[in-house]
């Protein structure tokens, strides 16, 4: 990156340095391009070489950091692995890998003839079931009444009972393969059963293909539910006694570089890792935000107290010798000094003395000299350093709106202490 700036600012240099050849021919003049003391002038084009950025002083929390990896996790019941209750042949596949699915969503259909089975051993039970319970009645009517033997009841009772348990089970066993017991009572007999998913999702993994055998050992489907997704940072044993439930947690993903994230602290791991002497600290994701994928790798680091303060990007400060310096936009002074008035004039008068007859040349020129911005370097203090940005103590007050060049100061102090150079000539 900072090559890219570099070559840019090589640009500006030469295209300032043919300005100043123009200027040469002109000994006389008056006017030259050069801003009041302390201040660069940049036309747009020189910004968009340098890419310039401008913003505002951020508040951010540079006290007492940990530093902490990890990974994006899902908790254990937003992530379900799919199996066959029963084993049989797969007969169709109805979801691809990545997927999003609901839950109840068809996945798969198997076919075996032990499911056949199992609905007539239902359906005979059923059948028996209602005849045992008539019987069952009869004998205890029987019973009580003094006229039946003691043992007929008892047999009778036993009978209906086992019929009873047997049903029972058979009738929870098929709905676990999700076929209906109404249906089979009815005499509608399947020779398929259906895989369904347990959970809202995405399917992660699909290990199977039509015409295999599968059993209730191995694992169909793999699926997850990234709506639940929470930062897992790993604390060393030296770290953790200065954790909290509540606390901040700002971290960086590999997919999203240069974007910040923002967690809250839920739960802290209870034991070591044995490796690595370190603790699972739980956080809660605040904002809402897209791909983020569970084993996803993510980089943060943890604030203990809350004390913010202000901050710019490490790329804002540039320093000469013991004292450190940013620019702020400051384009009242080109209107102090009347750099845009006479500036504009003198140039306009050159064009016309060296270009003079090239109609298109002056378009381009003219085109270059408009929208010129001025930055102002002003001395401040800093402070404590943390991930790319630095504290800031003004020395003199700025309006509230001030607008913070945020990256490529040193290019700016460069170019000015050329033009200063160049005037002093």
């Amino acid at each position: 990156m900072k090559t890219k700036i570099f070559i840019a600012f090589i640009a500006i240099a030469t295209l300032m340095s043919c300005n100043s050849g123009n200027d040469k021919g002109h000994e006389g003049e008056e006017h030259e391009e050069q801003g009041p003391e302390g201040v660069v002038v940049l036309k747009k084009n020189q910004r968009e070489a340098l890419n310039l950025k401008l913003g505002n002083f951020m508040m951010r929390n540079l006290t007492t950091v940990v530093k902490t990896n990890g990974q994006l996790e899902v908790p254990p019941s937003s992530s379900a692995e799919v199996t066959a209750i029963i084993g049989g042949n797969v007969k169709s596949i109805k979801v691809f890998h990545g997927d999003k699915v609901s839950k109840g969503q068809l996945l798969a259909v198997l076919e075996h003839p032990d499911y056949i089975v199992l609905q007539e051993e239902f359906s005979e039970v059923a059948n028996k079931l209602e005849y045992l319970e008539k019987e069952y009645e009869r004998q205890k009517e029987l019973f009580e009444n003094n006229v039946g033997a003691g043992k007929d009841y008892q047999q009778a009772k036993s009978e209906y009972n086992t019929a009873k348990a047997k049903y029972a089970g058979l009738k929870s066993r098929l709905q676990l393969i999700n076929l209906s017991p109404d249906k089979i009572e009815e005499g509608i007999i399947s020779n398929t059963v259906n895989i369904i998913s347990p959970i809202n999702g995405f399917v992660n993994e699909v290990n199977i293909k039509v015409g295999t055998y599968v059993d209730a050992k191995n694992k169909l489907f793999a699926i997850t539910d990234s709506s639940k997704i929470h930062a897992d940072f790993m604390l060393y044993e030296k770290d953790v006694h200065l954790v909290k439930e509540g606390q901040k947690v700002h971290f960086t993903v590999s997919n999203r570089p240069g974007e910040e994230l923002t967690a809250t602290v839920f739960a802290i791991g209870k034991e070591f890792e044995p490796n690595s002497r370190a603790v699972h600290i739980h956080t809660n994701i605040i904002e809402k935000v897209s791909g983020l994928i569970s084993g996803m790798y993510i980089s943060g680091h943890l604030h203990t107290d809350e004390k913010y303060t202000r901050t710019l990007p490490n790329d804002a400060i540039v320093t000469e010798g013991t004292k450190s310096y940013i620019f702020i936009q400051a384009n009242e002074a080109l209107e102090e000094h009347g750099y845009d008035e006479h500036a504009d004039e003198d140039e306009k008068h050159i064009e016309d003395e060296n270009h003079e007859g090239h109609e298109h040349g002056d378009a381009d020129d003219d085109d270059g000299e408009e929208d010129k911005m001025a930055f102002k370097m002003i001395e401040v203090m800093t402070g404590l350093k943390d991930d790319g940005y630095t504290e800031i103590y003004l020395i003199d007050s700025l309006p509230k709106n001030t607008k913070v060049v945020m990256n490529a100061a040193y290019y700016l102090l460069a170019d000015m202490k050329k033009e200063e150079t160049e005037h002093d000539h």
